[in-house]
């Protein structure tokens, strides 16, 4: 059995994710996504997917990564061209 780091669930199914050096255990994907999914920068939502990264700052995709900078974010693209 382990417990979970994120809502203390002690669960004989509990897994590890090994990440940047560390060892995190959850008793589920929610709970992992909580705590490790990093959060746009402009939306606030749960990045779940690649998400795109302008100047340091995470965004969900495209659209919030130009919302937030105009700028730095003109070339980002959410599919590779044809």
């Amino acid at each position: 059995m382990a417990t979970c780091e994120v809502c203390g669930n002690d669960y004989a199914m509990a897994f590890e994710v090994h990440a940047q050096g560390s060892v995190h255990t959850f008793d589920s994907f929610e709970c992992a996504i909580t705590r490790m999914a990093p959060i746009c920068e402009h939306c606030e939502c749960r990045i779940l997917g690649h998400g795109v990264e302008v100047d340091g700052r995470f965004y969900c995709g495209a659209h919030c990564a130009r919302a937030a900078d105009p700028v730095g974010a003109r070339l980002i693209q959410d599919a590779a061209p044809v």
